[in-house]
């Protein structure tokens, strides 16, 4: 998965939260944007790891 990708699912999820009309289906949307940032977070962080180790590697 791109970021553009997961962006775009976060920012859905948020939207359909705002937009329920129960309690319920608003906990569900913000939980699968909570899971999206987490999964941008995990990507972010993998990405940053792996240019410094492929860097230090190459000295």
């Amino acid at each position: 998965m791109d970021f553009n990708y997961l962006y775009h699912r976060q920012q859905v999820s948020l939207m359909r939260a705002d937009a329920a009309a129960c309690e319920s289906s608003r906990a569900a949307h913000q939980g699968l944007a909570r899971l999206y940032g987490s999964l941008i977070d995990r990507k972010r962080a993998g990405r940053t790891g792996g240019a410094a180790a492929s860097e230090r590697g190459s000295r």
